[in-house]
């Protein structure tokens, strides 16, 4: 585990998928998710090289069939920190025969985590090391308390810059997205966030929809904010399960879509990389709560 900190924050990144395993405020307040098993094992996993499930399990590459588990490896691997100073931790996960293996593409992956006032910002670097055009996809997928635990069901808000409402698709068949949307109405730019949000599992909003998104207390008062340019949201709680945790996932990529059988570069939102290139990209997570006396 690596610790960085300052006068308002304090994270935790474990080598183990170079996640992000806490962040507490300078009251030892928790704001990330803790693991527990009970109602799902991680804290903030990143997804590479996929997002999301894939059809049947498989992938075509170079017209050849491979299979790869949800949200691909990079999150159950070991990564190396390669640079440490204190306000900043970078790790690296390169190819090896075991990601060959699965994924027949030679790449470096770095993660960074950099802690400024109240702001955590993660950065990702792929670089494709390999002969041949590299698809990939990459996504984040943390995990906060709930401000609320209200008798009520309330547990908070979710606010977004979207306006009065946003489209999105849903979870179908093998965990793949649906075809059919739909359109969610906001109240005051606020989705309500209560024991039954979750019943239809996922909100994939796609389309670049949202560049931001506030998790507030019952009284609507901010207590973090993300802030992102990915194309795709996705917003998570174990759905029928009153989970105390809200994921919300910014994600350049997406699962399959039902029924989906081509090649991986014709996957929606995927991303490819000529011989050679670097993908660069990041998301901010403010405390805003960590600003209080």
């Amino acid at each position: 585990m690596q610790t960085i900190s300052n006068d308002l924050l304090t994270i935790t990144v474990s080598p183990h998928g170079a996640e992000l395993c806490s962040i507490k405020d300078r009251h030892g307040n928790e704001y990330l998710w803790q693991a527990d098993p009970a109602y799902w094992k991680r804290h903030a996993p990143v997804l590479f090289p996929i997002v999301g499930s894939l059809w049947d399990g498989r992938f075509r590459l170079d017209g050849r069939e491979h299979q790869m588990s949800q949200h691909g490896f990079a999150r159950d691997s070991d990564f190396t920190l390669v640079g440490k100073t204190p306000d900043e931790t970078l790790w690296e996960l390169a190819a090896s025969d075991a990601t060959m293996a699965v994924y027949p593409r030679r790449f470096r992956l770095r993660i960074g985590y950099r802690l400024a006032s109240n702001t955590i910002t993660v950065s990702w670097t792929v670089r494709n090391e390999d002969e041949r055009e590299m698809p990939f996809q990459i996504g984040a997928h943390p995990a906060f308390y709930y401000p609320e635990r209200g008798g009520d069901g309330l547990r908070g808000y979710l606010r977004l810059d979207c306006g009065d409402s946003f489209t999105y698709v849903r979870i179908g068949d093998k965990a793949c997205a649906a075809p059919d949307r739909y359109v969610q109405e906001l109240d005051g730019g606020c989705l309500r966030l209560d024991t039954s949000t979750f019943d239809i599992d996922t909100f994939i909003i796609d389309g670049g929809q949202v560049k931001t998104a506030s998790l507030l207390d019952a009284s609507r008062r901010p207590c973090l904010t993300m802030r992102f340019d990915a194309p795709v949201l996705g917003v998570w709680s174990p759905p029928h399960r009153d989970a105390p945790f809200v994921c919300i996932e910014p994600w350049y990529g997406r699962c399959d879509r039902v029924g989906f059988d081509g090649e991986f570069r014709d996957r929606d939102h995927v991303n490819i990389l000529a011989p050679g290139e670097e993908f660069h990209a990041s998301y901010a997570i403010t405390i805003d709560k960590a600003l209080d006396d």
